[in-house]
C-alpha cells in the first residue's frame, strides 16, 4: 500500500508537477509529506526538517549508488548545508550532493530527469 515504508509510492520516477500545502503532485497522483525520488521509484520520506537528514534517512539512495550520480536535497523553506561527514559518505560512493530549498530542487530535478540524468531527490514538503 502507498505510504508503507517498504512499498514505493510510485514504482518509477516522474517529474514533480506541483508542490506546497505540505505535499507534492506527480504522475496524476498527490502525496502528503516529504518525498524521496529515486531513478526507479518514489517513496514517502519521514523527514520534516533539514536537521533530521543523515546517512540513515538517505539509506535508499546509498543502496542504489550504482544508478545515481547526483542527489538533490530540497530543504523545505530553510537553507541548510550538509555536513562534511555526510558529504564524505556520498563522495565514497561517487554521488554528488547539492542542497537547496525545495522549490529550486524540484525545478532542477525536473530538468535533470528530462535530460535522462542519473538523479535522485530528497524533498522536504513545504506548507
Amino acid at each position: 500500500m502507498p505510504g508503507s515504508p517498504d512499498i514505493p509510492h510510485l514504482p518509477r520516477s516522474a517529474p514533480i508537477d506541483a508542490y506546497g500545502n505540505g505535499g507534492f503532485r506527480f504522475a496524476d497522483m498527490s502525496h502528503r509529506g516529504s518525498l524521496l525520488c529515486l531513478p526507479d521509484s518514489m517513496w514517502a520520506w519521514e523527514i520534516s526538517k533539514p536537521g533530521q537528514i543523515d546517512r540513515y534517512s538517505l539509506a535508499r539512495v546509498l543502496e542504489r549508488y550504482t544508478s545515481i550520480d547526483t542527489l538533490l536535497i530540497g530543504t523545505g523553506a530553510e537553507i541548510w548545508r550538509p555536513s562534511e561527514a555526510l558529504r564524505d559518505v556520498f563522495r565514497t560512493r561517487h554521488i554528488g550532493i547539492d542542497a537547496m530549498q525545495t522549490g529550486p530542487a524540484i525545478r532542477t530535478f525536473n530538468v535533470m530527469i528530462g535530460e535522462r540524468r542519473r538523479v535522485a531527490a530528497a524533498l522536504i514538503a513545504v506548507p
